[in-house]
């Protein structure tokens, strides 16, 4: 097993990868005290090639891989790949491209919903992984031979399962629905969050209009602090207190303690004040200032209407063998439920063609459903 911990290793191990044209990636980190992740090591394999790569090692300049990374020439072949991604991202200020995430493709091949690593290459490869170092503190040296090929292993399946998987997206003429979903990936504001739209990460169902400011506010300044302090965000301030926080606006210190969701004396900490300035300029706001809740978050959608759409929606994955998280959301078929000009995904190309059109004709009445020994089948009214 190949174990990569000095400069010079790294950059002929890089080499031999740019010469291929895919590279299954992987990383294990830590994050549970931080705010961002701790990158404890980076596994990659392609054809004939494949090693471990130390970030803990001392001296070690992860330059050649980063550069890898950014190659146009080299597919990189992720598994659920967002969190990868933004370590990625953190370290050379921009995405890797091209990618391949394993998971969203398996959707789109009949894999079901966010299907996880084992099964999926269980599926593919008939391969068995064993899960006895799954929950290792990656952080620990030295690591064990078993720890090392558990990790390694996450990324040689990986390796063997990518051309299977193009293979039946392309003989099911879907190659284009992943590589409309990879484009998603590309957009740096999912790695790294600007405070002023950290409420974006929040629910907004139920808040009222005069609380709205006060979320957004209180949102900014959690993620500041979260990003400054280096610490998770719940760690700042759980969402909960933010919802409790806006409702209840505060003015005073007296007022703060009152607050459930806060613990006893932390209204006389700085981080109590803090808090105060940011609900009183939440509540200054002019409303053109503040984002816009979207309709099915201001009303309630038509229960009966998104009952419906969810067995059409099951029939259509069905009947096309896809996921139905890669076609709509419930937050999706509630806009839907709400105007058929709803801003999703599914009214949109091959989504529309596979769901969407579908949806609007039975919120019209053209389409009716129909249940047949067992199966939803669809009739034109």
């Amino acid at each position: 097993m190949r174990v990569i911990t000095t400069t010079e290793e790294l950059r002929a191990f890089s080499a031999d990868l740019a010469k291929r044209p895919f590279a299954a990636v992987d990383t294990e980190f830590m994050r549970e005290k931080t705010y961002w992740p701790i990158l404890c090591l980076i596994q990659a394999a392609a054809d004939g090639v494949e090693a471990i790569i130390d970030p803990l090692a001392k001296g070690l300049d992860l330059a050649p891989f980063l550069d890898v990374m950014t190659d146009r020439n080299v597919v990189k072949v992720f598994h659920a790949a967002r969190q990868d991604l933004e370590i990625f991202y953190q370290l050379a200020n921009e995405v890797p491209a091209p990618l391949f995430d394993s998971q969203i493709a398996a959707m789109a091949c009949g894999f079901g919903d966010q299907i996880g690593y084992e099964p999926l290459m269980r599926g593919l490869l008939g391969a068995s992984i064993d899960k006895g170092s799954r929950f290792t503190d990656w952080a620990r040296r030295p690591l064990t031979d078993a720890q090392l090929s558990y990790a390694l292993s996450d990324v040689t399946h990986l390796r063997d399962a990518y051309p299977l998987m193009q293979e039946k997206l392309t003989s099911q003429s879907r190659g284009h629905w992943v590589e409309a979903e990879m484009e998603a990936l590309y957009d740096s504001g999912l790695y790294h969050v600007k405070p002023v739209n950290a409420w974006k990460r929040l629910k907004l169902k139920g808040v009222r209009p005069k609380e709205l400011g006060a979320v957004v506010k209180l949102a900014e300044w959690r993620e500041k602090e979260a990003q400054t302090r280096d610490v998770p965000r719940s760690r700042v301030l759980k969402d909960e207190a933010i919802f409790e926080l806006a409702r209840l606006q505060p003015k005073s210190v007296k007022e703060l303690s009152r607050a459930r969701s806060l613990s006893s004396g932390f209204e006389r900490s700085s981080a109590g004040g803090a808090i105060l300035d940011a609900i009183k300029e939440g509540a200054a706001a002019a409303p053109s200032d503040l984002p816009k809740i979207s309709r099915a978050e201001r009303q309630k959608p038509p229960g009966e209407v998104i009952e419906l759409l969810k067995v059409l929606l099951k029939r259509q994955c069905e009947a096309f063998d896809v996921a139905p998280k890669l076609i709509a959301s419930a937050a999706d078929l509630e806009e839907i439920a709400l105007s058929d000009e709803a801003d999703v995904q599914a009214l949109t190309g091959w989504r529309r063609e596979v769901f969407g059109e579908a949806a609007l004709k039975l919120k019209r009445g053209e389409l009716a459903l129909k249940l047949k020994n067992g199966a939803v089948e669809l009739i034109e009214t």
